[in-house]
């Protein structure tokens, strides 16, 4: 919890306001939360792009032996539960702790996740996922919004610092998965994982010694403070619900009763994101008094939530199928080097950095002639472009055996394709739900954005683990015939899905 006075935290210029000393322009403390975050997504990407390879690896050679199926599920409820977990992780910091603290100790959780993992046990292994997954609910919402607190003033100068910020969480997508999967498929996978927990201490680090700058962004408001003693209580009696239900399933799997195994629980679990999200709209339609406006409007981001869950669940495919399609099936030496397949989890990241501001200056340019494609447009063709890269994959399949590994240009072009439909998609979702949702309930609406990618997330394992069962060329046309189906759809809509939205402010 924030133990000192705000006012201690603050700028001898200006007593409240982050210091000005400069970053690209920008505030001091950007630079603060731009290393945090990064160093947070080096940690994440580069234990990541190990995860599913470790668990099906062989007991014999360091990993944990398991089955496609197996690895594939909990890699799935494993990326679902940071999502799902950043909505209590902002209600955390809303009421008990405050964003500043919140990121901190969120970023130690992290790192305890990682260093657990570096123990060779399965015990720590399993401890270490669920603290990564807590520890981030906790960091990843609240140190944007923290970084949305060093421009009160709005504007457009906010909205570049976000593009500062956000070139830092890429950054650490890129390097992560280099030097963690170089140490970990190329030493020791354990090894790996204690420098994904490095990475998150120096992100602490530097988080402590730049808190200076960054004023009173992210604390507490003083009637906050005094509501957290019930806020407290609150959450103490959900945990206790949590570990009851937890506990109960685990006698009733113990006793024979029910069979919980990971794939079945991740199952339901998509199940039960389904039903909650139709619910919620459901409810938010029928009895939110919403006028006939917001009603549309509130329809078009189900509509968004729908896509953005299957977008996802296509495009996480790249650290499950994909990864083991790099590690089994693709050739990666390199001058009589094999490269570690893991490193091929930066190829994305790269693309985003540099395709990033193409695409931003593409929507500006079309602006300007009046010519910008609309919402559903840009979705759908995010979908297609997904779809797309699938049939490459597709065509990879039907070329790799087991006896003939394939360039991994296949890769790269597949990627390629799913940035841009990333560059598509997730920037302009996360954009049209604001824009779209009735101010009161923009942060309710945002929450089932993060629902469609957990639940997408949790479709993507599932599918993955049909990769040593299911023919190559099958699954991987199954998913280009989804994500071409629901791009099709998307732009077929386009016309009365805009008519919808209507004219937006």
């Amino acid at each position: 919890m924030d133990t000192r006075s705000p006012a201690t935290e603050t700028s001898a210029a200006e007593p409240g306001a982050p210091r000005q000393d400069g970053f690209f322009g920008h505030p001091r403390g950007l630079a603060t939360l731009f290393f945090t975050e990064m160093w947070e997504r080096f940690s994440y990407y580069g234990m990541r792009a190990l995860l599913i390879l470790f668990m099906v690896d062989a007991a014999a050679t360091g990993g944990l032996g398991m089955t496609d199926r197996r690895a594939a599920a909990i890699y799935g409820l494993y990326t679902a539960g940071v999502y799902l977990l950043a909505l209590p992780g902002g209600w955390v910091a809303d009421r008990i702790l405050g964003q500043r603290s919140a990121v901190f100790w969120g970023g130690v959780v992290i790192a305890a996740g990682h260093f657990s993992m570096a123990i060779p046990s399965r015990p720590t292994f399993f401890l270490g996922l669920a603290l990564i997954v807590i520890g981030t609910g906790l960091l990843k919402p609240n140190v944007s919004s923290i970084v949305g607190d060093l421009y009160p003033e709005g504007g457009a100068r906010r909205d570049a610092g976000f593009s500062v910020f956000y070139m830092g969480i890429n950054i650490g997508a890129l390097v992560g998965p280099l030097i963690c999967g170089l140490l970990g498929e190329g030493i020791n996978w354990h090894l790996g994982f204690s420098a994904a927990g490095v990475g998150m201490v120096l992100g602490l680090v530097q988080y402590r010694f730049g808190a200076r700058y960054l004023g009173n962004a992210g604390f507490m408001e003083p009637a906050e403070r005094e509501r957290r003693p019930a806020a407290l209580r609150s959450l103490l009696l959900g945990i206790g619900a949590v570990a009851a239900i937890a506990v109960a399933l685990g006698l009733l799997d113990a006793g024979g009763v029910v069979s919980i195994g990971f794939e079945s629980f991740a199952r339901w679990t998509a199940y039960i994101i389904v039903g909650v999200a139709v619910l919620y709209f459901g409810s938010v339609l029928t009895f939110g008094e919403l006028t006939g406006r917001q009603k549309k409007r509130v329809f078009v981001i189900f509509l968004l939530f729908v896509a953005a869950a299957l977008f996802w669940s296509g495009f996480e495919q790249a650290g499950s199928s994909m990864n083991l399609f790099a590690e089994r099936l693709t050739d990666r030496m390199v001058l009589g080097w094999e490269m570690p397949a893991s490193l091929l989890q930066s190829i994305n990241p790269f693309f985003i950095i540099v395709l990033a501001p193409v695409f931003g200056a593409l929507w500006v340019w079309l602006s300007h002639r009046s010519k910008e494609p609309s919402i559903p447009v840009k979705f759908g063709a995010g979908l297609l472009l997904l779809g797309v890269s699938f049939l490459v994959m597709m065509w990879a399949a039907t070329q790799a055996s087991s006896t003939h590994r394939v360039t991994p240009y296949f890769l790269i072009a597949a990627y390629f394709l799913q940035t841009c439909g990333e560059l598509s998609l997730s920037p302009v979702g996360l954009s049209s739900v604001t824009k779209l949702a009735p101010r009161r309930l923009v942060s309710q609406m945002m929450g089932t954005w993060f629902m469609g990618s957990a639940l997408g997330n949790l479709i993507a394992g599932l599918v993955a683990g049909n990769f040593e069962t299911m023919p190559l060329p099958e699954l991987f046309g199954r998913v280009a015939m989804f994500a071409g189906a629901g791009g099709f759809l998307m732009l077929i809509f386009a016309a009365g899905i805009k008519k919808l939205i209507g004219k937006l402010d």
